[in-house]
């Protein structure tokens, strides 16, 4: 499989030329670096050429690495029923620069790249609905980004005064706690509850 892997990526390199950055096979998969302008006319080429025919786009994902100038991936990953096999591509962004959107090449890129300007904030230029498709239409921020808090920015409620859902800032009634990561099963010091009616409990807590 490597060596097929290997060949491919060596057409690739060879065909497609400076719109390349760099490729790589790592775990029996090829990785290609596209440059980000130029992401159109890669996957028209691999859907195209008879060699490749990377007819199948599976999915389009983000990855966020925060300390980056350019901290976002967009990952493509593509199929070819005829070779029996998978590529990955990948180009980098940061906050404000778009992506070529690949609607016209693989029209099922419209939801999938929806999903990662909602989920991470990535713009793709041209696409003609880019609106947010999983969170609600007035969430705060992106998800899956490192630095969004755990917590979020607003909660959303049901108030039954007003029959209507409310946003409201992120209370945290708890300040801090206390875990102590044992399994109530064992090595546990203190006596659980519902023990102290059973035989030997105080010799259990002790």
């Amino acid at each position: 499989m490597d060596e097929t892997l290997n060949e491919l990526a060596d057409y690739i390199a060879l065909k497609l030329g400076d719109t390349i950055v760099g490729w790589h096979i790592e775990y029996s998969e090829l990785t290609v670096v596209v440059v980000r302008e130029q992401i159109v006319t890669v996957l028209k080429q691999l859907r195209d050429d008879p060699r490749c025919q990377f007819q199948c786009l599976i999915d389009i994902c983000g990855v966020d690495y925060p300390a980056r100038e350019r901290r976002f991936d967009v990952v493509y990953h593509l199929l070819s029923l005829r070779q029996n096999l998978r590529i990955r591509l990948k180009v980098e962004t940061d906050e404000k620069t778009p992506v070529p959107s690949v609607l016209d090449v693989h029209p099922c890129a419209n939801w999938f790249e929806r999903e990662a300007f909602d989920l991470y904030g990535i713009l793709f230029s041209n696409h003609p609905d880019l609106r947010r498709i999983l969170t609600d239409y007035g969430f705060r921020g992106h998800p899956l980004r490192k630095d969004f808090p755990l917590t979020g920015y607003v909660e959303v409620r049901y108030d039954d005064e007003l029959k209507r859902v409310v946003y409201e800032p992120v209370k945290l009634t708890q300040e801090f706690r206390t875990f102590d990561f044992v399994s109530p099963w064992e090595g546990v010091e203190y006596i659980l509850p519902g023990d102290e009616k059973a035989d030997g409990a105080e010799k259990k807590g002790s």
